[in-house]
């Protein structure tokens, strides 16, 4: 396994943790393994998250505004909001409405 599959496996392993109904952000997922600055890989995994035999709950990531910014990634522009919905959130322009109160912050050590 190379350094990107590793750092990979690791942020599925926070994103399997999100409870259903709610989301964090990119960067909250990559401070919490220790690579603040690391935002962007962290959209990386989630976008090569589609071809894992596992199930990431890859839709209740989003970026730290609430916003679906990865939302073209799911094979239709409402897969996103759909799935989202479907767990009782509510986005509107692509918006996690009381995105502060949804907000999960991985705090938690990965086993």
């Amino acid at each position: 396994m190379n350094k990107q599959e590793g750092f990979f496996q690791r942020v599925y392993e926070v994103v399997k943790k999100i409870p259903y109904g709610r989301v964090t952000s990119y960067g909250a997922i990559a401070e919490f393994l220790g690579s603040k600055g690391s935002a962007r890989m962290v959209g990386w995994a989630m976008n090569s998250s589609h071809y894992s035999p596992e199930n990431i709950p890859a839709h209740r990531v989003v970026n730290r505004n609430g916003l679906l910014t990865g939302k073209r990634h799911f094979g239709g522009p409402d897969v996103m909001k759909e799935l989202l919905e479907s767990e009782g959130l509510v986005v509107e322009d692509d918006k996690i409405m009381n995105f502060e109160e949804r907000f999960w912050k991985p705090d938690l050590p990965i086993e």
